[in-house]
């Protein structure tokens, strides 16, 4: 056609790293091994299948570092510092909905309960919002013991 020119194709990591470059991999301080935040959660066959796996994986602790608002929601890609109980430690990613009472409450430094995939550890965490308190707490005091002793 008349000066038509041939368009660079664009993945969609590039495409998001433009749109928000706060969710980009050195903002989010991970890897270059991270497979990114999704645009929409719902409407990732990979995204929902990671959530229900996240659902279900191993306790461990996460001191919220920062979050980003995604959307008014409120989804937010919420950052942590992760330790296991068997000591490892990652920068762990949370794409969670909270409620506008969870947002206001929310205050770098603090210490959550998140749920991990030990077989595949790829920065992704979920809030685990179902767990037993005195789980947390055996938890909690296991890796207190570990770094005291």
């Amino acid at each position: 056609m008349f000066g038509s020119k041939k368009k660079k194709k664009i993945s969609l990591e590039e495409l998001m790293e433009q749109l928000r470059p706060d969710l980009s991999r050195e903002s989010l301080g991970v890897g270059p091994d991270f497979p990114g935040v999704a645009p929409n959660p719902l409407m990732s066959g990979d995204a929902r299948k990671r959530h229900a796996e996240l659902r279900t994986g191993a306790l461990a602790l996460g001191v919220l570092v920062d979050w980003r608002e995604l959307n008014s929601n409120p989804r937010l890609v919420m950052m942590f510092d992760v330790e296991t109980a068997d000591g490892i430690t990652f920068r762990g990613i949370a794409d969670e909905t909270v409620t506008i009472t969870e947002l206001t409450r929310l205050a770098p430094g603090q210490t959550l309960p998140v749920r991990y995939r030990p077989a595949v550890m790829d920065h992704y965490v979920a809030l685990a919002r179902d767990a037993d308190p005195a789980q947390v707490l055996q938890l909690s005091d296991e890796i207190a013991r570990r770094k005291g002793a």
